[in-house]
């Protein structure tokens, strides 16, 4: 399929797609006349990067993760690599390091007198 058609049924732009082509995310076949030829495969594998740059990993990460991704978008399986738990792990250290600062964050404000804060109408 072209990148017209793999951009339409994912959702994903032509220009991100060149990009994900470009950081080595995607390899599509080329036609005689030079135009991208993606496989029915590459639409899942679109659709992995996306839903896992949506819960904020980055490309440096999904690169090494995406090989070990099987099974359908809706549904993948990480299957024995050792590097997905290892780049999971300290993902999930930052969150939980995110997390623990936002916490401390809101009960500094709650902490603050009951004047300072705004009315929430």
């Amino acid at each position: 399929m072209r990148i017209g058609e793999l951009s339409e049924r994912t959702g994903i732009s032509q220009r991100m797609l060149r990009y994900y082509e470009q950081e080595g995310l995607l390899k599509p076949q080329r036609t005689n006349s030079g135009y991208r030829d993606y496989s029915h495969q590459a639409e899942t594998l679109v659709r992995h990067i996306r839903n896992l740059s949506e819960v904020g990993i980055k490309l440096n990460s999904i690169r090494t993760l995406l090989p070990c991704i099987s099974g359908q978008e809706q549904r993948p399986k990480f299957v024995g690599c050792p590097e997905v738990r290892a780049n999971l792990r300290e993902y999930l250290e930052t969150l939980d390091r995110k997390l623990s600062e936002l916490s401390e964050s809101r009960n500094a404000v709650a902490g603050f007198p009951n004047n300072m804060l705004p009315d929430t109408d």
